[in-house]
């Protein structure tokens, strides 16, 4: 996809596609998205990208690793936008391949201003959002007629002082029905005892869902009072998504493998 006028010498302009990968699973990727990826001169991907997604890409692209991860990045923000850039400056097609969805979490906003700053085009191709569509691969509807009517999606990062402080409304977040938390599973105990100082009741179920979408795909059950201890105990790693609410309960009935996984809900039936 890197055009060239014929006979003129002169290079198109390129392009930046910020591009959701979806969960993790390959085979939940857009369309889309996959037809970008493959048309791409250089793809500018993150650590949670698997290599069945990346393997999608045009053996002539190139390939580069911008994952950040708590402590061990030598990417800053600031550089990947100056990157993606300089990529599309030199007439090159440029997917920036994020996991989930690129506005959930994902900086893409900012990359996409970034951009647009620099007069280079850049279109969004949104992706499945892990904060809907890993509970629902394990049985867990975010909202339920009679059950849940609400839901609401935060990220442990905004604990973080690096952040400017905690920014959420604990009080309103506890009155909602259901809450799922992205990238919080370091501080899965705060969350939880955040929670119930604001109202919300110990006996609240819980599921912390580890590498959703995945083969190794693990989810453990719990409630406020328990779910810190239970995930520590089994020894969780991230990525998590944590589902805080009653429509955890319907994970027994909804999940492909109800008969089995019953029993790990005896310590939050009603």
């Amino acid at each position: 996809m890197r055009a060239m006028g014929e006979g003129s010498g002169v290079r198109s302009p390129g392009r930046v596609y910020l591009v959701g990968a979806g969960p993790g699973d390959p085979e939940l990727m857009t369309v889309r998205g996959l037809r970008c990826l493959r048309s791409a001169d250089a793809v500018l991907y993150d650590r949670l990208v698997s290599r069945e997604i990346l393997a999608e890409a045009s053996p002539a692209a190139e390939l580069i690793d911008v994952g950040k991860e708590t402590g061990h990045s030598q990417w800053g923000q600031e550089d990947i936008n100056g990157l993606l850039i300089s990529l599309a400056r030199e007439g090159r097609t440029v997917v920036r391949l994020k996991g989930g969805d690129p506005f959930v979490f994902g900086r893409g906003a900012e990359e996409a201003l970034a951009c647009r700053e620099a007069g280079v085009p850049c279109e969004v191709v949104p992706g499945v959002s892990s904060a809907v569509s890993v509970p629902a691969l394990a049985g867990i509807p975010v909202t339920h007629r009679g059950v849940a009517g609400s839901f609401a999606v935060v990220t442990g990062h905004c604990m973080s002082s690096g952040m400017g402080g905690d920014r959420v409304d604990w009080s309103a977040l506890a009155r909602l029905d259901t809450v799922v938390v992205l990238m919080g599973l370091a501080r899965l105990g705060e969350v939880a005892a955040l929670l119930q100082r604001h109202g919300r009741a110990a006996d609240t179920p819980v599921a912390v869902i580890a590498n959703g979408s995945r083969p190794d795909e693990r989810v453990v059950v719990g409630t406020l009072g328990d779910i810190a201890g239970i995930a520590a105990e089994a020894g969780l790693r991230a990525p998590a998504t944590i589902v805080i609410g009653e429509v955890v309960r319907l994970r027994a009935s909804l999940c492909h493998d109800a008969a089995t996984i019953s029993a790990c809900f005896s310590s939050i039936s009603p």
